[in-house]
Order: C-alpha cells, then structure tokens, then sequence
C-alpha cells in the first residue's frame, strides 16, 4: 500500500471539468490531508463549487481521476457511491435545508435514507446534534423560515454532521452572516474539527476563515491549483492573483 494511503482524505490527478466548450479545470491535482482544514480560493468562475460539486459525484468529469478515503469516485457504482456518502457530510450554502420540514426532520433525511435507525432513535441523535453545532432545543420543531441565517447554517451543518462523517465539505460557510456570527460559525467548525478529527473542504472567499481556521489555503487560478500552502506561503507568493488577494485593501483589515 503507498503511503499516501494513510494519510490522503481526498486525491485528485489531471483532473478535467468542462461546460460544453468552457473548460473549468485542466490537469488539476490537488491531496487533501486527513485531518486538515484545507481553503479553497480563486476568482470569479475559476470553478470552486465546481470542484467540491465534481468531488462529491454531482458532476462527472471529463478525464481524471478523484479518490475519496482510498476510493474511487471516477467510474464509482451507484452503490459504491451511497457507501462513501456516508462518509462524508456537505454543507451547502444557506443551508440548503428543505423549507417543508421542520429542523429535526431535516437532520434526520440521511439517517432515513443510510440507516435503519428507528424513529425515536433518530430524534435522539437530531438532538444531539443539535447540540453540537449550539442551537437551543426548540429550534427542533422550527422550519427554516423561522430560523436566522446563522441558525439555518448550523442546523444544516448538523445534519452534515448526522452520520458521523470522516469529511465535511463546506460551500461558503460564512456567506451572509455578519462578522461576529461568520467569527462564531470559524470556531464552532475549527473546534468540532478537532473534537471529532475531521477533515474539512471549505471552499470560500473570506480572509477571516483561511486566516483563523485553515491549516492550508489552495488557490484556483489558470484552471488548476496554483499555489497551495499555508497562509505564510500565501503572503510570499509572487502570483498576481495570490498577491492582490492577500495584500489587497481587504486582506489588510483582516490580516491585521
């Protein structure tokens, strides 16, 4: 067995997304350590849903190959897929949560489609994880229209969270939140990463995350990863979207 084996969530070779004539990516390569918070950054279009969506088989690449926790995405059965779903939670943005079932039902969706958990069984585990992701009890039987948009967040990050995955993939987490709630939402994943040995796939634009909660920022540009390190590298480097991204007027208010 290689080594990367041990310590490789996700494994990307020469990967190739396209749009009818729009090439998003090209011979991307890209190893998301385990138990790494890795960031995922670039411009406008440069495919970073794109790349978390390809990942997690909801869309299908046009050459390459994706390993997810040594196994194959690319060329993956329907049953094969349903294994590895398991293993992984998404965070969509907004939540994503359907707005006809209240809190509980919604984090109770996966456990109906992956277990053969009973009812009350179920209720038990949508409570407690609502208490991990620190909403009150009552927001249980709230639909999300009566949630605020931090709290519709964290009840979709609980059901991310309903089958114990090995891999949380997050699609701009902060989007829409104000500083303190997005400050509230960095921790709340940075310590639920450490407390259940995640490995986390945060595709976002906001400095104060990559800067507070990432081990690792990977940057998309030229339809491939073309930097990646930590933020340390970020600063040094001489890319011209990496430096005004990281030096700009923005970055200056958050990088302090």
């Amino acid at each position: 067995m290689s080594a990367h084996h041990d310590t490789t969530a996700i494994r990307i070779r020469g990967l190739r997304t396209q749009f009818g004539p729009q090439i998003i990516h090209d011979a991307l390569d890209l190893d998301v350590r385990r138990g790494e918070v890795i960031g995922v950054v670039g411009g406008s279009g440069t495919g970073k849903s794109v790349l978390l969506r390809t990942i997690i088989g909801l869309n299908s690449p046009t050459a390459g190959s994706i390993e997810v926790l040594d196994r194959p995405v690319t060329g993956a059965t329907r049953a094969q897929m349903l294994q590895l779903e398991q293993r992984w939670g998404v965070l969509f943005q907004d939540g994503a949560l359907f707005s006809s079932l209240t809190v509980e039902e919604n984090i109770e969706v996966p456990l109906k489609e992956h277990t053969a958990m009973s009812h009350a069984f179920r209720k038990e585990v949508a409570a407690l994880k609502l208490r991990m992701v620190g909403l009150p009890m009552n927001a249980c039987h709230k639909y999300p229209s009566q949630l605020s948009g931090g709290m519709r967040k964290r009840a979709g990050l609980a059901r991310a969270l309903a089958l114990d995955p090995d891999i949380l993939f997050l699609d701009e987490p902060t989007a829409g939140l104000d500083p303190i709630g997005a400050a509230a939402f960095d921790q709340l994943i940075k310590r639920l990463q450490q407390s259940l040995g995640l490995t986390v796939f945060m595709v976002t634009h906001d400095l104060d995350s990559l800067n507070a909660i990432c081990d690792r920022i990977a940057v998309l540009a030229d339809h491939r990863v073309s930097v990646i390190g930590p933020m340390d590298v970020m600063l040094a480097s001489d890319h011209p979207w990496v430096r005004e991204y990281f030096h700009g007027p923005r970055a200056r208010a958050a990088l302090g």
